[in-house]
């Protein structure tokens, strides 16, 4: 893999499994999270921490899961069931085993898109889990 943003072919990604596409989807959603929150503006660090949990953690990746259901593709929703049929090492406090697993579905997704180069599409997405979120 060479540059910032790899983009791996379909062979390549059947290759990874689910919870390594979490692992870096993971960091792709913290990243998306971040960086909206940052251009809020005047927050200050701590302030922006406590922010960024409440969008990353568990319970909330799985409310936005299921947003974003409705709008996936076909392979993005097989994408999502292996993410959310991984086997998982324990549950963190917090949060159900449903929603840890939901949680694990959705970081997948967003390590698919990115390691898949579909970048716009993870942004597309990320922008629908915030406009949901602003809409309730």
């Amino acid at each position: 893999m060479s540059g910032l943003c790899p983009a791996l072919d379909e062979g390549a990604l059947q290759q990874l499994g689910p919870l390594e596409l979490a692992h870096v989807g993971d960091g792709v959603y913290e990243l998306l999270v971040r960086t909206y929150l940052a251009g809020q503006g005047g927050a200050r660090v701590g302030q922006l921490h406590r922010q960024a949990v409440a969008y990353v953690a568990a319970p909330a990746q799985a409310a936005a899961l299921g947003t974003l259901l409705p709008q996936l593709t076909e392979r993005e929703m097989r994408v999502v069931h292996r993410g959310r049929n991984a086997h998982v090492h324990g549950v963190p406090g917090g949060c159900t085993v449903a929603q840890y697993h939901a949680a694990t579905a959705l970081e997948a997704l967003f390590g698919y898109l990115w390691l898949s180069g579909q970048t716009d599409r993870a942004r597309e997405l990320f922008e629908r889990i915030l406009e949901e979120n602003h809409a309730s």
